[in-house]
């Protein structure tokens, strides 16, 4: 395959950019070993850039993530800190797990190092994370901040990410089964993989886990040495009376909720406070009530009001669009959407795509009694993704009403040619990647 330098390409930055992204998916290793060897030799050619990054905050967990980051960033950018910030995957282009201080990455200034990558790698086999983690810590060691928000891409132990020595903290959202092909198939095993971050003296914070989880958690951080804050016994949230009221030993705080619905986030919320208050005791309260109400995190109970889906869907419907794609993230959905039906009773409608690899079923089991129908559709493009007659079969197995059809606008025209008494509610949901290939069919721009 040819290796033109983007900077011999007459095409414009984002085809440029495209060109180098694609070249570096074929130097995929045949057989993906969990380890950090190919990353600090790509780092090392590099000049080590890992060791000039910004403070960090580490996080690792199944879910959660993401938006424990978005509440952090809203809450540090309120507070006037310029912040860097790593996530994956991305929901329409690549570009959006790059936010340098505060902006996502430009075109040209990640092809830049993307090529800067591809060059030192010198055609070696790496994987497409491994690489492009390479170029992201390149950037951010380049551009001055005043922290750097770092998820893991899989699992912690053997993550790309996992080679910052000295983190400002760790956290650990909640753990469940994902990914079992490489992290194991118990939660244990994967808490152990995700404990692979704790640093000794680096204080961990712990979201909601299992007993299970918790257990692991608990022995490896003070095996390493890592002083904890935990959910439920150091720092909690409730709502109260439409309030979200935060404690901790620092004190009690009575805060708005977050503008990310779900009670799921109240508790992703008191993660990012309660790691923020260890970190900044001087925060104001001010900066936490404007980041729990600037925060954003597409395609998380994301509401699409406007554009071509709300068309497509029945007069007055909802359209709600999340990224859950493994049972503990049905599980938190499913809360949601009885929260919802509790609010404002609808027939719930559920357009359900998912991946081979994933627990169709363990996703889809939170629905029974809640949802009146799933709609199976395909996640388009090189996805290894379960045919919609499977999705459609998994459902069924769980008690579930269920139909196959060839694509979201297809099962949204479908919904469109009944009769409703009251409008549906429809979820969206069953895979990112069906999120993102729904945000850029919605031509709904990613934040």
């Amino acid at each position: 395959m040819s290796q033109t330098p983007a900077s011999q390409n007459p095409a414009g930055p984002e085809a440029q950019a495209d060109a180098i992204l694609s070249r570096l998916l074929n130097l995929h290793p045949k057989k993906i070993d969990l380890s950090l060897g190919r990353t600090l030799g790509l780092l090392a050619a590099l000049g080590d850039p890992q060791q000039r990054l910004p403070p960090t905050v580490h996080v690792a967990g199944t879910n959660g993530k993401g938006s424990t980051i978005a509440f952090l960033r809203a809450m540090l950018e309120a507070a006037g800190k310029v912040v860097h910030v790593y996530t994956s995957p991305h929901l329409v282009r690549f570009n959006e797990r790059i936010r340098l201080a505060g902006t996502i990455v430009d075109d040209a200034t990640l092809g830049a190092a993307l090529e800067a990558c591809e060059t030192a790698n010198a055609g070696a086999p790496i994987t497409f994370f491994e690489v492009t983690t390479a170029a992201a810590f390149k950037l951010f060691s380049e551009v001055p901040a005043d922290i750097l928000l770092l998820e893991t891409g899989l699992g912690g132990r053997f993550d790309s990410t996992n080679v910052v020595e000295r983190p400002l903290a760790t956290i650990i959202t909640p753990v469940s089964i994902d990914h079992p092909e490489f992290l194991g198939a118990t939660v244990d095993k994967i808490a152990f993989e995700k404990a692979g971050i704790f640093r000794p003296g680096v204080p961990a914070i712990f979201g909601p886990q299992s007993d299970l989880a918790f257990a692991v958690l608990e022995r490896e951080a003070l095996r390493i040495g890592a002083p904890v804050e935990v959910f439920g016994q150091d720092f909690m949230a409730r709502e109260e009376h439409g309030r979200l009221i935060y404690e901790d030993q620092r004190g009690l705080l009575d805060l708005p909720l977050p503008k990310l619905p779900g009670r799921h986030q109240h508790q992703n919320a008191a993660t990012a406070i309660a790691t923020l208050r260890r970190l900044c005791p001087g925060l104001a309260t001010s900066s936490i009530e404007r980041g729990l109400t600037q925060a954003q995190w597409p395609a998380r109970l994301q509401r699409l009001a406007r554009g071509k889906l709300a068309e497509m869907a029945p007069e007055g419907a909802e359209i709600w669009l999340d990224g859950g794609h493994n049972a503990d993230g049905g599980r938190v959905l499913g809360q949601a959407m009885a929260d919802f039906e509790d609010r404002h009773a609808r027939p719930l409608i559920v357009i359900c795509g998912t991946l081979a690899s994933k627990d169709t079923g363990g996703f889809l089991r939170a629905f029974k009694g809640l949802a009146q129908e799933v709609i199976a559709v395909p996640v388009q493009g090189d996805h290894a993704a379960r045919p919609a007659r499977d999705v459609a079969a998994a459902a069924l197995a769980e008690g579930l009403p269920a139909v196959a059809c060839d694509s979201v606008e297809n099962a949204l025209h479908y919904l469109q040619a009944r009769d409703w008494l009251v409008p549906p509610r429809i979820l969206i949901a069953g895979s990112l990647y069906l999120a993102g290939e729904v945000l850029k069919l919605d031509g709904t721009a990613v934040l």
